[in-house]
């Protein structure tokens, strides 16, 4: 008997299903995409964004070193422990890697995401942040040694023979742990807390993703082109609102399974086409959500109220699944669609050969793109304890946005920037973060309206406050900054280009005992006078001077309480040619889903 398969004229076999949809084309490159994607790839060579053979060596070498480390502290504890003769022999630890490493797309400098997992009877609390973190700080070959035990997911962060290293942990339910230990397994989710499943998820999450792309070829560049862009553009950071390395590459996958023919030059055009255009909330999903009867929660809007309130749903497709970009916020989701648009933008014209590949990667000009900023500055007693202070500090300047977005109704939007800055002329550990403030587009004001954020910046201190590891030296202090008084340090080139200069006299402040100016020193210069902008001109009204206006400090150790002092900023909208300038175009309003789990199939040309 002769299949209908083997037929000649037979109809052609359905395509392949990747995903929860149908794919939009199956299409593949014509000549003109072929020479497009050359140019891409040689693009991307060319900005040095593939490590070379000799690093590759050193990152497997620490990964070794590592391995070996960790498998030593196991046996330490189990002998510490009491344990049989036999079992202290066969105890064991293993070092995996996820993120970008385990999905091939790390470039030169980039850290390794790396979990620990041990047996069931070392935990992660005592055993891993304290007697593994003390093994480790006593080694010369660990530097920049931090411990972040609240975060989501608890991590270590130093560098090892200079190479930096996420460290996760995860004590799984067996006392031993084989060297061949397969972590796609569900069962490795058997009687484990929520902290392992999310340390967990990280492996299995990267494994899923390569199993449900087309090409893991063509993922591995598209995706690397991507991270490149987000980078550029400032749109690269999970803990800022913004996206993380999980989140783009979740994305590119999604392409990648709706032109599943296409090559990273066409991916990289259709990514920009498709979120333009997509209507969040939907939820973007690589496979099914599933339920399972161990019972942790999915991500389900019907059933869990939180659910509801996500406004860019990334979901993970290893099961528990989860939203993995719950950081975003209206604000930080706005900024991500106006770089989308500008993405699409310069591809079509790339496409219509009006632009090359460079144009899309051009650095993005924040410090140009708003007229009002918040400066959030962070100091410490010695650079040890700066380090955990700024990951304690940058982990809570989410919820700065999230507070000023709820106190203003959401007139007032933020756009944090996903990066720290340092002041070399400072002797004192320091770092700067900056946020750009603008009324929302569309929204109608009374003309002068003014946003007092002082209850909103005060909510935050108590936040912040409360870190558990607070010592004497840490402090915090926020100010409001035109764009006139932007310090010089963040500038590449150490001052502003040279149509945005302006004559302004820099005040400096006085200066304590270890060259830092104390909030006490910088309030009694300032004059009880408020900084305004009119709405209309533009104008800056009568102030005090061009130094930033201090609104508080929370360190537990200040003792004097400021008062006077206005913190109330007014904010004018940006004129279309400004928005040009700095990269910004005003997009529609996202229609909100009505929380069904199925994923939107944009109506796209092919």
């Amino acid at each position: 008997m002769v299949s209908s398969e083997s037929l000649s004229g037979s109809a052609a076999p359905q395509p392949k299903k990747y995903g929860v949809t149908n794919p939009l084309s199956l299409a593949g490159p014509t000549e003109a995409d072929l020479q497009r994607n050359a140019e891409l790839e040689k693009f991307l060579r060319e900005s040095e964004l593939y490590e070379s053979e000799e690093e590759t060596s050193r990152r497997e070498e620490v990964l070794q070193q590592l391995d070996e480390i960790v498998k030593l502290w196991v046996k330490q504890l189990t002998l510490q422990r009491g344990y049989p003769d036999q079992m202290v022999e066969d105890a064991n630890a293993i070092i995996v890697t996820f993120g970008s490493y385990r999905l091939g797309v790390h470039g030169p400098g980039a850290d390794i995401d790396t979990l620990c997992v041990g047996p069931s009877y070392v935990n992660r609390e005592e055993d891993f942040f304290i007697l593994l973190h003390d093994i480790l700080a006593e080694m010369e070959e660990v530097r920049e040694l931090q411990p972040v035990p609240d975060a989501h997911v608890p991590v270590m962060k130093f560098k090892f023979q200079g190479i930096s290293i996420d460290l996760l942990y995860a004590s799984v339910n067996l006392l031993v742990v084989p060297e061949d230990f397969d972590i796609s397994d569900q069962s490795v989710l058997y009687n484990v807390d929520e902290p392992t499943v999310r340390s967990l998820n990280g492996c299995r999450v990267a494994d899923q993703i390569l199993k449900l792309v087309p090409n893991a070829k063509h993922f591995r560049t598209t995706l690397r082109c991507l991270k490149f862009w987000a980078k550029r553009r400032g749109v690269y950071s999970n803990v800022t609102g913004f996206l993380g390395g999980v989140n783009w590459a979740l994305l590119a996958a999604r392409i990648c399974q709706l032109y599943p023919n296409a090559i990273p030059s066409m991916l990289v055009s259709r990514f920009f086409r498709v979120y333009t255009q997509w209507r969040w909330p939907n939820p973007v999903m690589l496979c099914p959500i599933e339920e399972d009867e161990l019972g942790f929660l999915v991500w389900d809007p019907r059933k869990n109220p939180k659910d509801r309130t996500h406004h860019m749903p990334i979901i993970t497709p290893a099961y528990p699944c989860m939203n993995s970009s719950y950081n975003v916020s209206p604000s930080t989701l706005r900024v991500m669609m106006d770089q989308f648009q500008i993405g699409n933008k310069i591809c079509e014209d790339v496409e219509l050969n009006k632009a090359q590949w460079p144009a899309l990667f051009e650095h993005y000009f924040f410090f140009e793109a708003y007229k009002n900023y918040l400066q959030v500055e962070i100091v410490a007693a010695d650079n040890d304890d700066l380090l955990a202070w700024k990951g304690w500090v940058e982990s809570r300047l989410r919820q700065l946005t999230l507070k000023i977005e709820r106190d203003t109704n959401g007139v007032l939007q933020c756009h944090p920037y996903p990066h720290e800055f340092v002041d070399m002329s400072k002797p004192c550990p320091h770092y700067a973060f900056f946020m750009g403030l603008q009324r929302q587009k569309g929204v109608k004001v009374q003309e002068g309206q003014q946003f007092d954020i002082r209850g909103t910046v005060d909510e935050f201190k108590q936040d912040v406050r409360m870190y558990s590891y607070w010592r004497p030296g840490m402090d915090i202090y926020v100010s409001h900054v035109r764009r006139k008084q932007i310090p010089a340090y963040v500038f590449p080139d150490g001052h502003k280009r040279p149509r945005q200069s302006r004559n302004t006299t820099q005040h400096t402040p006085e200066k304590d005992a270890k060259g830092c100016s104390s909030p006490e020193e910088k309030h009694s210069k300032r004059k009880q006078e408020n900084e305004t902008v009119d709405v209309q001109s533009d104008k800056l009204g009568k102030r005090a001077s061009l130094s930033p206006q201090i609104i508080g400090s929370v360190s537990p150790a200040s003792v004097s309480s400021w008062s006077g002092g206005s913190s109330q900023i007014i904010i004018r909208q940006e004129s279309l040619e400004e928005v040009k300038t700095a990269g910004l175009q005003n997009r529609r309003s996202d229609e909100k889903s009505t929380g069904d789990i199925v994923e939107q199939k944009p109506c796209l040309p092919e």
